[in-house]
């Protein structure tokens, strides 16, 4: 009885050993696993740490390389607009430049133009007047046979009608070739003028000095400004 107690006791304290060992083993176990547990979340904190700090670091370099490659950016439409304002100068000189060629063109032709326009109104003037200093040299004979023919009738003579008529259109033909600025050239009286007195002859006289105009022969006529015919007089020696 006393060995099937002590067998007993024995086999309980061998079971509370075992017991012991295996609660024992049991908690290695147990905190070997926490271990493990505490080492793989320490693991995967480590790495979302270092995903994290390589996030930002990625990110820090973006910004760095958009901050750097703005300032390029913004050169570039700088040297865009540079480049195009260059391009508009060189254009608005070129048609600058064009349009002063024009004008000093223009201007030119107008220069010339209005010379010959000036020459023109002169050779007109000029023709006209020689026209005129033509036809009015062929009337002066006709003038002439008028004032003979009157200067040869005597005052009963001049009463007549028909001396009337020719003096009246004497008068007539002189008033419309004084309307054409066509007048006689004063002579006698006055001093010798060889651009306008003709001398065929000299004479003494007493009434006038010398070089003076004493007679004259056949009237002369001025159209304008310039002589149609010279007067023919006599001039005191």
């Amino acid at each position: 009885m006393e060995e099937k107690q002590l067998d007993e006791n024995q086999q309980t304290e061998n079971s509370k050993e075992l017991d012991t060992e295996k609660n024992a083993k049991d908690t290695d176990a147990a905190e070997n696993n926490s271990s493990a547990q505490n080492t793989e979340s320490a693991e995967n904190e480590n790495k979302a740490d270092a995903a994290d700090d390589a996030a930002s670091d990625e990110a820090d370099n973006a910004a760095e390389t958009e901050s750097a490659d703005e300032p390029e950016r913004a050169q570039e439409p700088d040297g865009k607009k540079k480049k195009s304002f260059l391009g508009k100068d060189k254009k608005s000189n070129k048609l600058q430049e064009k349009v002063d060629e024009l004008e000093d063109r223009v201007k030119r032709q107008m220069a010339e133009f209005d010379n010959f326009r000036k020459r023109t109104e002169k050779e007109k003037s000029a023709m006209f007047e020689t026209g005129a200093k033509s036809v009015i040299e062929k009337i002066l004979p006709v003038v002439d046979n008028f004032e003979r023919g009157l200067a040869g009738l005597s005052e009963e003579e001049m009463k007549q009608p028909f001396a009337e008529g020719m003096n009246m259109v004497y008068k007539q033909l002189m008033t419309e070739l004084e309307k054409l600025d066509v007048k006689p050239i004063e002579a006698v009286g006055c001093e010798f003028n060889p651009e306008l007195h003709n001398a065929v002859m000299q004479v003494e006289s007493e009434e006038y000095e010398s070089g003076m105009v004493a007679q004259e022969l056949q009237k002369g006529y001025t159209y304008r400004d310039s002589v149609v015919r010279h007067s023919m007089v006599a001039v005191v020696q």
